[in-house]
């Protein structure tokens, strides 16, 4: 961390651009170990690799372990950032918050009709509109990372701050649509540890070790509640202080939230993402025909992905650059923005999570989605690495 001047405050670097390398990291260790999932799914390991999943340890099976409890670690972390960034960084000013809130609102409109387009009339697939609608930090960042220099590092901020919004209205999504049938006992309960989350946070309970034993009792009764098990992560994240610590009250890296988001960090992009992505991208090409790649659910998650992102959040961005409400990002152009846009179309990691919520019950429709999500975000992925690869070198600006 860069000294502050003396007699200034000291302010953390913000986790979201010192760890964009580690970000882009993690995103290639998820592409290998997705790879490596269907390569598994599709050799003679498959019945052991899918054996494996339903194993049970405890009173879940590993496959819930990790999409319960693992995934309930990364929406800590994902509302950790959205907290700090809100409150101390990127997008703590309505004028950082613009561009990329309207890009992400823009992004998520648009591929949910795109979906809706090819679904509306089949309420057994409809309830997957918002599968297309997210879009995979690390996966992104890790194919920006390829290009290097090429890309204007205003732009991968821009990216990242996007990604965060577009999280923030995941969770929100996941918590209104993709909840269970509810228990008030249990809510009742979840909704109590959550009171003494925040009147911990209120009487400068100065260690994290509470709040996270806490935040344990919060997810148990969240998971039994009917909501979905990683909205308890949210929650707790939330309720972690923002504030430094007493002894250091010049130092705004010394808070809890920042200690906790830079202790999970490199956790969850190198092991809780990676592990998910290995459980859950794993699906069979046996059988699949013309017909089953033509699925109204497939198509609709292809070009959600693809076309849809690229228009909402291009079209959305250029309309308000054009109105005079957002700026370009520093050093970039408008082809980096067709990119960026494309780029958004990856959606592995949350749109893999919301198809699992959506189709609970019904795994040749997980099937479908999971062939969606994956062809889309190819098509998307590697156009948007070749358009940024193909823009203009960031040129040099002179002030004046």
């Amino acid at each position: 961390m860069v000294e502050a001047p003396r007699g200034t405050a000291r302010r953390p670097v913000s986790v979201l651009r010192s760890f964009l390398d580690s970000e882009a990291a993690g995103g290639l260790i998820l592409m290998a170990t997705a790879a490596c999932a269907l390569f598994i799914a599709n050799s003679p390991l498959a019945p052991a690799y899918f054996a494996a999943l339903g194993v049970y340890v405890g009173p879940m099976n590993i496959g819930h372990w990790v999409n319960d409890g693992l995934m309930a670690v990364f929406f800590l972390l994902v509302g950790l950032e959205i907290k700090r960034e809100m409150l101390d960084g990127q997008l703590a000013s309505w004028s950082n918050r613009a561009l990329p809130g309207i890009a992400a609102a823009g992004g998520m409109v648009v591929p949910a009709l795109v979906f809706l387009a090819f679904n509306a009339g089949s309420p057994e697939t409809a309830r997957g509109w918002a599968i297309p609608t997210a879009t995979d930090i690390a996966f992104a960042l890790g194919v920006m990372s390829l290009l290097g220099p090429r890309v204007p590092a205003a732009l991968k901020v821009f990216l990242a701050a996007l990604a965060i919004l577009d999280d923030l209205g995941a969770v929100i999504i996941i918590a209104l649509f993709y909840s269970g049938q509810l228990s008030t006992l249990d809510l009742a309960l979840a909704a109590a540890a959550l009171a003494v989350l925040f009147g911990m946070n209120r009487a400068g309970v100065a260690r994290l070790w509470p709040f996270l034993l806490v935040g344990l009792v919060l997810w148990f009764f969240v998971l039994r509640s009917g909501v979905h098990a990683t909205i308890a992560g949210v929650l707790l994240a939330l309720a972690i202080p923002l504030r430094p610590a007493p002894a250091r009250p010049d130092d705004m890296a010394s808070s809890l939230l920042h200690r906790l988001e830079h202790a999970l960090h490199k956790p969850v992009a190198f092991l809780v993402v990676p592990v998910f992505g290995f459980a859950n991208a794993g699906v069979s090409f046996a059988g699949l025909t013309l017909e089953t790649a033509l699925q109204p659910l497939t198509l609709g998650i292809a070009l959600g992905l693809f076309l849809g992102k690229l228009v909402g959040v291009f079209g959305a961005s250029a309309l308000a650059i054009l109105l005079g409400v957002a700026s370009l990002p520093f050093r970039a152009s408008w082809m980096h923005m067709v990119g960026v846009a494309l780029l958004c179309g990856i959606g592995f990691t949350m749109s893999l999570f919301i198809g699992l919520l959506a189709f609970a019950d019904y795994p040749q429709q997980q099937a479908q989605a999971k062939i969606g999500i994956l062809a889309g975000s190819l098509v998307a992925g590697v156009l948007g690495w070749l358009v940024l690869r193909l823009a203009p070198t960031p040129r040099e600006v002179r002030p004046g």
